[in-house]
């Protein structure tokens, strides 16, 4: 079996809480961080609800700082920061530390607010720091810029899996002997009358705008969409030799991940790839279908898609493992899901016990599952995988293994 590597650091910004302990304390309550937007833009357009940051980033980075990056990197900055921390500020080569934080659009909203800008007030009212503010790659600049990492900034854009794919990229690097650490995971931000009226006209939306708490509801007989949201989340990776010279405290070990392509529908989803990218994983991992005992699904909440990956999970698995849905809490941070979802099945098998998924008040009859609802479920599992599958025929999967 190939090394794995070890989690040392957890840091998130998300629609639940700030940072880790609050995203995860409000996963284990049952929390929703989904809600009307009350901003004049919003007035119009078919879809009303979105999960935004609860704690605005300029209030940890500082308004001065805030206003040179673009939000997507923003939450970027204020993840890296708190995992930096809660790895213990690994004192690592620069040349041996790595960053990789993959997004779906990167600075959209510096993109188009720039351009509102210039078609209303000309040229030279345009910011001189649009372009590092619009760049997909900036996250993972800032981020290395932060910490000195010259061992490479890379920067996965694979829609909805973007954030797995770039956990699964850091496990590479420290296998390839490339890195000793690697800050790696995802980050989103990109609310906005565009993206919700696109994704709304693509029919892939909740319209449930008079009940926004209620409108993530993964599996359920009666979900009609996915809910958008933003925010962070960011591991740190370490090779397991180093990890353990230095004394590190390990949250879990990354054993293995995959990454695959369905070459089969730009927005569809094909399960037999879904399933191939989990069967990957395992063997990555040097594991077997029933070592895991619990999968944080993709699981959005669209009426095909939680259907594909009902029949990826039984395929490749069987029906087993205790599956959650934690989009019906956070909605779906698109390029920084999976990175959350990541950080949700690592502190499942950290601390004994997984969140319950939200809104499951009538399972669909096609799900043959065993899924977690009504409350946490305890217990102690040896493995667990995320899943996370995005436009385009993207598949990323992770498993973890506790330490």
């Amino acid at each position: 079996m190939r090394a794995g590597a070890r989690v040392t650091g957890l840091g998130a910004t998300t629609p639940l809480g700030g940072d880790v302990a609050s995203t995860w304390a409000g996963m284990l309550e049952g929390r929703s961080g989904i809600a009307l937007i009350e901003q004049d833009w919003a007035e119009g357009l078919p879809v009303r609800i979105a999960g935004r940051m609860r704690v605005e980033p300029a209030e940890v980075l500082g308004r001065v700082k805030a206003r040179r990056l673009d939000r997507c990197q923003q939450a970027a900055l204020v993840a890296a920061r708190e995992a930096w921390a809660d790895a213990g500020a690994p004192d690592v080569e620069p040349e041996r530390l790595a960053v990789v934080i993959g997004t779906g659009v990167g600075g959209v909203l510096t993109t188009l607010a720039q351009d509102d800008l210039l078609e209303t007030a000309g040229a030279r009212k345009v910011s001189p720091y649009t372009v590092p503010m619009l760049m997909p790659n900036a996250p993972a600049a800032v981020v290395s810029i932060e910490f000195g990492a010259r061992g490479g900034a890379h920067t996965p854009v694979s829609a909805c899996a973007s954030g797995s794919e770039a956990i699964a990229m850091g496990l590479d690097l420290i296998r390839l002997g490339r890195a000793d650490v690697v800050i790696a995971g995802g980050a989103e931000a990109c609310v906005h009358p565009l993206t919700l009226a696109g994704f709304a006209q693509a029919r892939a939306l909740s319209t449930r705008n008079d009940a926004p708490q209620e409108a993530s509801r993964p599996f359920d007989a009666g979900r009609d969409g996915f809910v958008l949201g933003e925010g962070a989340a960011l591991v740190v990776l370490e090779r397991e030799g180093f990890a353990a010279a230095r004394g590190a405290r390990s949250h879990a070990t990354l054993a293995g991940a995959a990454t695959t392509s369905d070459a089969y529908h730009i927005t569809g989803a094909d399960a037999g790839g879904q399933a191939r990218a989990i069967r990957l994983a395992l063997a990555s991992a040097g594991l077997e279908a029933l070592d895991v005992g619990h999968v944080n699904a993709h699981a959005t909440s669209t009426p095909t898609g939680d259907l594909t990956e009902t029949r990826s999970i039984t395929e490749a698995l069987g029906t087993h493992p205790a599956v959650t849905a934690t989009k019906s809490m956070t909605g779906h941070l698109c390029g920084a899901a999976g990175a959350v979802g990541a950080i949700a099945a690592i502190l499942a098998i950290r601390d004994g016990v997984i969140p319950a998924t939200r809104n499951l008040e009538e399972l669909d009859p096609q799900v043959k599952l065993d899924i977690v609802t009504g409350r946490p479920r305890r217990g102690r599992w040896a493995a667990a995988m995320t899943n996370s599958f995005g436009f385009g025929g993207h598949n990323a999967c992770l498993a973890f293994t506790a330490s």
